[in-house]
């Protein structure tokens, strides 16, 4: 009492501080099972939400529970409330995106070996490790500060919107990139470390594009768009996206890419799950028909997506009306029709590799692990290819494919999907697919395998107009309860 105003003040500050951490620490001390319902209730109950120890400590927890994304989340949380001290938060948020860059890129790299030598003497390499990627962009560094469009920095993003308020509401700020500013316009998609966003170029609503933003940065997604560029036919291009600019910063990488408005293959399996319906067979067949022509190209160019899912298709729809003739050339409306494959921070360049060299590494995606990286053997095509397997079984279905290993009569085995087929539909068509691409020899020329699939199911199309009428009326009808939803 005896002590001036000041400086008693200072002391009780300080005091109810440690109370503060004392009861973070008790509640570190309580168990792991409870730490998150402890978080929330002292966020209920407004406990400790100015102090930055309270989501270090947390975030720390998820951290290490492989939880990144919410730690990440939990980190803005704090700092966006000024908990003090804010320098200590900041910091810790700093240090942890060091070690994600040493742990994943954006969902995708993988800690562990690049690389291993088989018994027979070929080559296996992790292509998602972080050492595999540090090491190509830096053989590729040269290269990439020539392409059009690639704007690297040393700095921290300059701008004078914090990206990271973008999270919470996004709608109608103007951030301004490399001298452009961009309205945005709503959220088109998330991710563990990247935001995707609808946004307009200089306000303009007949230039929109598609902002990618992602920390930490990441460019070799960019550097896969300008091989697209470069190795994909004209006429195939528009099946794969297109990379405007890349602006690269010390915290973040932004990709502008075009926008596409339709929806993904995604929710046009999911319209069908709401009404307890399922997608019609002349419509799984088209899309089958595009995905099989999309890896023929992709893989002839010796590119693999490796994230080929139903959410990075994009469904493309042609302004004008589709004719009866040029569905098998794909000419006229119908080139502009069909689906667009994006997202490729999983792509893989083989040239960069040696000949013959195979893969070790696991995608991660529940439902999407090819069956090598299920049994832990090597792979190369295979991790598009049995994407496609699920994608196809997910539009019949309209559930996820599960397979089991049948013995032949000549003692060898083939996978196949448990879900049986069924009876009014195509099913010699269907069995050949699913047989061939999850059991195909990879010593072999599988790019035969997927245009011999193409070819026959667009002769069974071609064999009746009455398939191409049914199909130009499903895809308008399609068309209809997407844009309405």
């Amino acid at each position: 009492k005896n002590l001036p105003r000041k400086k008693r003040r200072k002391l009780e500050a300080e005091r109810e501080l440690l109370e503060e951490e004392n009861e973070i620490e008790k509640s570190e001390m309580d168990g792991s099972e409870e730490f998150e319902r402890i978080f929330t209730e002292m966020g209920q109950n407004k406990i400790c939400l100015r102090n930055s120890l309270l989501y270090e400590s947390y975030a720390l927890f998820l951290e290490a529970k492989g939880e990144f994304s919410e730690a990440l989340r939990v980190y803005q949380l704090g700092i966006s409330r000024n908990s003090e001290p804010l320098a200590r938060l900041k910091k810790a948020e700093v240090l942890f995106l060091e070690r994600m860059s040493e742990i994943v890129n954006v969902s995708s790299l993988q800690k562990g070996d690049a690389g291993v030598l088989l018994e027979n003497g070929e080559s296996c390499i992790n292509p998602w490790s972080i050492s595999t990627i540090k090491d190509l962009l830096r053989r590729m560094k040269p290269d990439m500060l020539k392409y059009d469009g690639y704007h690297p920095s040393t700095k921290a993003y300059p701008g004078k919107v914090a990206l990271s308020s973008l999270q919470k509401t996004a709608r109608n700020k103007v951030i301004e990139i490399g001298g452009r500013k961009y309205q945005i316009k709503g959220c088109a998609g998330k991710g563990g470390f990247a935001q995707v966003f609808k946004a307009y170029v200089d306000s303009n609503s007949d230039d929109v594009v598609a902002l990618k933003i992602q920390k930490p940065p990441f460019p070799w997604e960019f550097y896969m768009y300008r091989q697209l560029d470069k190795r994909i036919p004209d006429k195939e291009r528009l099946s794969f996206g297109f990379a405007h600019r890349m602006h690269l910063y010390s915290d973040y990488s932004i990709l502008a890419s075009d926008y596409l408005a339709h929806g993904t293959l995604q929710d046009a399996i999911n319209s069908n799950v709401v009404i307890g319906g399922f997608m019609e067979e002349v419509l799984c067949i088209y899309y089958t028909i595009e995905m099989l022509s999309m890896l023929e190209t992709l893989h002839s160019a010796g590119i693999i997506h490796g994230d080929f899912k139903p959410d990075n298709l994009l469904i493309r729809y042609a302004r004008d009306d589709l004719p009866e003739g040029g569905f098998r050339d794909r000419t006229g409306p119908w080139r502009d029709q069909g689906l667009c494959l994006v997202d490729w921070g999983r792509g893989i360049d083989t040239s960069l590799f040696p000949d013959k060299t195979k893969f070790m590494g696991d995608c991660r995606t529940s439902g999407f692990r090819c069956i090598e990286v299920q049994e832990n053997k090597p792979w190369t095509f295979q991790v598009d290819t049995y994407g496609l397997c699920v994608i196809v079984h997910m539009m019949l279905h309209n559930s996820y494919m599960e397979i089991e290993k049948k013995a032949s009569s000549d003692g060898s085995y083939v996978y196949q999907p448990k879900s049986p087929f069924k009876r009014y539909w195509k099913v010699d068509l269907w069995k050949n697919l699913f047989t061939n691409l999850l059991n195909f020899n990879p010593s072999k020329d599988h790019i035969n395998l997927l245009q011999n699939s193409r070819e026959s199911f667009q002769d069974y199309m071609c064999s009746n107009p009455q398939l191409i009428r049914k199909l130009k009326q499903s895809l308008m009808k399609q068309r209809t309860t997407l844009c309405s939803a």
